[in-house]
Formats: structure tokens, sequence, C-alpha cells
């Protein structure tokens, strides 16, 4: 190109009109970027490669933070729907007035219930095999006050609890220990007798009456409920209790209303809530979490980096369409604007496909584990190790927009420098050996 050529090309792009942001032109160009010709195949693989990348990369991380906040979601509904949330234990002196002390703390606002209860770790025994148990003393009325036992009874029945000398066991030490409804579970205790001998074990059969499925293998196969005065004779409480078990309404007050609950208690107690109890568990879950969410942001990063590959490599095999469009009066934020476009589209388009793709498996997560157990001939999500029996997905509204606001600006930023690059092209350079 001459001078007076040079000339004639800034005095073309200085008297153009300029255009509108994002016009329909600009929109055009880059969708005709986007979609692939023979010539450009290679880079139209990249961009698909992009697209499948950040799509994956979302759906991913929208499924394993749903499946990590129906996990602890599930464990704290399981754990506190049958430890409680707070447990008032005594000091000093033995809680045998737990009646009219649970009926004052279930007068303090907020809380659902008060439960007297005595606990012991015993070992029980079936034609099957042996296994270590907790045993729980609780009246009938109490039982039925624990909605994850009461609604949960998968054989016989808790009418008549307390009249009679029936326990109610988990369906997986039932299992376990080969015994249903009707049968005899042996229970046996170090805390027996004091004879001239020592202290000799305490061993006494009891009907099952009940059997609960929880939903946790690891209260399943190791809680056994028998009837609160039974449980005192054979645990040779007298009538003491070992605490009072407290539902309250909104599990995250509880540090609010301990002072109430003291007050209300009018003896000496110590209360310690499900978060101290456990303390270790949930940070262990809160800590997996976090690291999970950072260390799968990373597909999608890498997916944006081959955005960033993609445009630039466009941006070079596209170079002498850019001095035309310059040389035709388009400007550089045109021009920019114009490959921005192109590489925010695979971003965007990616975001959301990937979204959809992670709702699609979440409603359905326990089918495909079934469908993939099934295929694989392989139990997925093993109850025993997990805990729970079935695989939980919940979608936390706020955590899953900013998964996508996340993908979107990284999308965005790859972007930036191949753009830029695009707008300072010299269309005199780019066209000088054509």
């Amino acid at each position: 190109m001459t001078a007076v050529d040079t000339a004639d090309v800034d005095q073309g792009q200085t008297n153009a009109a300029p255009t509108r942001p994002f016009s329909a032109y600009e929109w055009m160009i880059a969708g005709r970027y986007l979609r692939s010709r023979r010539r450009e195949t290679f880079i139209s693989v990249i961009a698909g490669f992009s697209f499948v990348g950040i799509m994956l990369g979302v759906a991913t991380l929208v499924i394993v933070m749903a499946v990590m906040n129906g996990f602890r979601s599930e464990l704290l509904d399981k754990i506190l729907g049958i430890n409680g949330h707070m447990l008032v234990q005594p000091i000093d002196m033995p809680l045998t007035d737990y009646d009219q002390v649970a009926k004052r703390l279930e007068g303090v606002p907020e809380v659902v219930s008060a439960i007297p209860f005595v606990e012991g770790q015993a070992l029980v025994s079936g034609p099957a095999g042996n296994l270590g148990a907790l045993v729980r003393g609780v009246h009938e009325s109490d039982l039925r006050r624990i909605p994850l036992i009461s609604e949960n009874v998968r054989s016989g029945t808790l009418d008549g609890f307390d009249a009679g000398e029936g326990v109610a066991v988990g369906s997986r030490m039932a299992q376990q220990l080969g015994l249903t409804t009707g049968d005899n579970i042996t229970i046996i205790s170090p805390r027996g007798s004091v004879t001239p001998m020592g202290v000799t074990p305490r061993l006494k059969a009891y009907p099952i009456t009940a059997i609960f499925e929880i939903g946790m293998s690891e209260y399943d196969s190791t809680f056994l409920f028998m009837p609160l005065e039974e449980s005192q004779a054979y645990f040779n409480m007298d009538t003491k209790v070992t605490g009072i078990e407290v539902y309250v309404v909104d599990p995250d007050k509880v540090e609010v209303m301990r002072r109430a609950l003291e007050e209300a208690a009018n003896r000496p107690t110590f209360i310690t809530d499900w978060r101290q109890r456990n303390v270790t568990f949930f940070s262990a879950l809160e800590v997996e979490r976090n690291v999970m969410f950072i260390i799968l942001t990373l597909i999608v990063l890498v997916a944006a980096l081959n955005i960033i590959s993609g445009l630039i490599m466009l941006v070079k095999d596209k170079g002498r369409d850019i001095a035309i469009l310059r040389t035709m009066g388009a400007t550089r934020g045109s021009v920019m604007r114009i490959f921005l476009i192109t590489g925010a589209s695979i971003g965007v388009v990616g975001t959301f496909a990937g979204f959809v793709l992670g709702l699609v498996v979440c409603l359905n997560i326990e089918s495909i584990r079934q469908f993939v157990s099934w295929l694989t001939s392989t139990q997925i999500f093993d109850p025993t190790l997990y805990f729970l029996s079935k695989l939980p997905a919940e979608i936390d509204t706020g955590e899953t927009i900013t998964v996508l606001l996340m993908s979107l600006v990284l999308s965005l930023l790859a972007t930036l420098y191949p753009a830029w690059r695009a707008a300072r092209l010299d269309p005199v350079e780019a066209l000088r050996y054509e």
C-alpha cells in the first residue's frame, strides 16, 4: 500500500459514521465466525471443546455441590432427628425429678419437646451373631414424638410400648442378627448385679415389638429403644435418668436459648448443643465441600483458557478480514466487540447448558445411581460407608447462582485479551502483502 492509500484509509476511518455498540452487523459477523467452514474446521473444533469444557465444568460443580449439600442436610436431619438439638444433663445431684424439669423446659418459647431418657451401651445377640448397641429408654409418648422413629416403623407396632417388655430395634440390627418382629433379642450389659464374686454381667432377653428404619445405616444398626422404667431397672438407675433431649424450632438458634433453658431447669445442669457434640464431623464436611468447590472451579478455568487459545487463532486467521473491516470504517471498538461476542457466546451458552445438564442430573440422581449400579453390577454409594441409604441432592439457589456468575465472568475475561489483540491490528500491516 502507498502512502496515499494509507491516507485514504485513515481519512475513510475518520469520516465513517460511528455505529451503535453491539449493533446488528457486529452480531452478524460474530455469528459467522462461530459457524465453521471447511477452511476453519480446526478453529471451530477448539471452540467446540471450549463449549463442552465449560458445560461439563458447570454441570460438575452444580452436581457435586448439590450432592454435598444434600449429604450434609440428610445427615443433619438424621442426627438431630434422633439425638435432639440440646442435651440437658444433671450436675452434683441425680436427675430424679426429670418429669417436672421436662415440663418446665417445654414451657420455654421455641421448644418443641423435652424427652427424658436413660442410655447405656450393651451387647445384643441373635441367631446370626452379636453386635454392640446403644440402648435408650424412653416413654412411649415421647418415642411417638420423634418422627424419625414413629413414622418409619417398618414392622410391628409401638402400641403398648410402655405396658410390655418389648423393644424397638433398627432394621439393620435385626437383619444382621437374623431377627424379626416377635423374636427375642438378648441384651448383655457389663453393669449387672454385685455378688461376692464381683459384678456379673446382666443378661436378659426381650421380644422385638417394632422394627424401624431411619435411613442412616449407622443408626439403624446401633439404636435399640426400650420402655423407660424397664431401662432404669436394667441399668440399675433406680428413679434416675441420663439426661433430657430438647428439640427446638430452629436448630441454628440453640446458643441464644441456652440461658432460657438453664433458668427453666431451676437446678444445676450442664447443657450441650448439637454443634458441640458433632463439631469435628460437620467441620470436616465443610472443609471437604470448600476444597471440592476450588478444585472443580479449575475445570471451568481450563475451559476458559481454551477460549483464549481458540480466539487468538481466530484473530490470526481473520487478520485480512479485520483489516478490510477497518478500511471500510469499522472502529477498533467495533472489532473488539465482534470478538467479545464470539468468545462470550461460547461461555454463556456453555454455562447455561451446563446448568440445565446439572439440574437434570440432580433431579434424577438416585435413578442414575441405581442404573449405574445395575450396569456395573457394583454397589455405588454403599450405605455402610456413607451412612445414608440413598444418594441425596439438594440444590442451593445462592450457591448455584455463584457458580453461574463465576463461569460467566471467567468466560468474559478470557475473551478480553484476544479481542484487544484484534482491535490493535494495523490494517496497513495486515494488507501489505495481500
